[in-house]
C-alpha cells in the first residue's frame, strides 16, 4: 500500500464519508485541482494523486511497456483503490483520465459509484464517420515539434489548450504544468493519448456518467461530447458556456456547480 501511495503521490483530504478521486489530464499533475477542490472537501473525502511521470510521482516506476497503454494509466487508478479500500468512489477525469476512468470502471465497476468526464475524447483522429478533431498529419507535425523542442512546444501548446487568451496568466498555468512533466515521459503520454481509440469501451460502461464539455474546446470538439453521449449508457451532457480544455482552471465555478448539479 505504501508503495502505491508514494508511487503516485497520493493525498487525501477533506471531511465527508463519501469519497471524490480526481484524476489529471495530460500535462499535469494534481495541482491542476487546486479550484475545485475546495468545494468538495466539507461533504467529501477527496483523493488526489500524480500518474507515474507527472507532478512527484516515483519516476523510477515509470515503464515503456506499462504506460505504453492508457490500460496502464487506468491500473494505477484500480491501485489506488485498492491501496485505499475506497468503494462507491465518484471518479472526476479531466482529458485523458475520462478515458483512463472509463476503462478502470468497465474492469473493475464495483469500486465506483459515479463518473465525472471533463472534456472527454474517445479518440482525437478524425474517421469515416466520426470527427475527433485531428487528422493524423496534425498530429504528426506536432510531435515533431514536441520531439525536437519540448519547452518551446509546451509554451505554444499549452495558451492554445487553455484558451481564454484575454487571461493570459491561465496560459502561464498551464504551461508552467507541462514544463514541469518529464519530457520523455510527456511525448509518449501524448502519443498514447492522441493516437487512442476507446469508442468501443464506451459501450460497456455501467455506471452514470456526466459529460461536461466546453462550447468552445479545440481538443474536444462539441461533435466529440455528443458522441460520448451518444454512445455510452447512463451519460448525461452539459455543455459549459466556457473557452478552451481546461474549465477546472478557466471556469472553475461553473465546473463545481455542473458537477454538484450532477451529484
Amino acid at each position: 500500500m505504501e508503495s502505491i501511495i508514494k508511487r503516485n503521490n497520493v493525498n487525501v483530504i477533506g471531511n465527508g464519508e463519501q469519497v471524490m478521486l480526481f484524476a489529471h489530464g495530460f500535462g499535469c499533475d494534481q495541482r491542476s485541482w487546486q479550484f475545485v477542490v475546495d468545494a468538495f472537501t466539507d461533504d467529501y473525502r477527496v483523493v488526489l494523486f500524480d500518474y507515474v511521470g507527472s507532478g512527484k510521482s516515483d519516476l523510477s516506476q515509470y515503464s515503456s511497456a506499462k504506460y505504453g497503454k492508457l490500460e496502464g494509466y487506468a491500473q494505477d487508478i484500480l491501485d489506488v483503490c485498492k491501496a485505499l479500500s475506497l468503494r462507491d468512489v465518484i471518479f472526476v477525469g479531466h482529458s485523458v483520465s475520462a478515458m483512463i476512468g472509463a476503462l478502470a470502471a468497465v474492469r473493475e465497476p464495483g469500486y465506483f459509484k459515479k463518473l465525472v468526464f471533463i472534456g472527454p475524447s474517445p479518440r482525437y483522429l478524425n474517421d469515416e464517420g466520426y470527427t475527433g478533431g485531428f487528422e493524423r498529419a496534425d498530429l504528426e507535425s506536432l510531435f515533431e515539434f514536441m520531439d525536437s523542442n519540448y519547452l518551446g512546444w509546451s509554451s505554444t501548446m499549452a495558451p492554445a489548450i487553455m484558451g481564454n487568451a484575454d487571461r493570459p496568466e491561465l496560459g502561464a498555468f498551464l504551461t508552467n504544468s507541462f514544463c514541469a512533466t518529464d519530457p520523455e515521459v510527456a511525448r509518449e503520454f501524448a502519443r498514447v493519448t492522441f493516437f487512442s481509440d476507446n469508442r468501443a469501451d464506451l459501450a460497456k460502461l455501467t455506471i452514470e456518467s456526466l459529460t461536461l464539455q466546453c462550447d468552445e474546446d479545440i481538443i474536444a470538439p462539441l461533435t466529440v461530447g455528443e458522441y460520448v453521449k451518444a454512445n455510452t449508457p447512463n451519460n448525461e451532457l452539459v455543455i459549459l458556456k466556457a473557452t478552451g480544455h481546461c474549465p477546472h482552471i478557466s471556469e472553475p465555478t461553473a465546473t463545481i456547480k455542473a458537477i454538484k448539479a450532477f451529484l
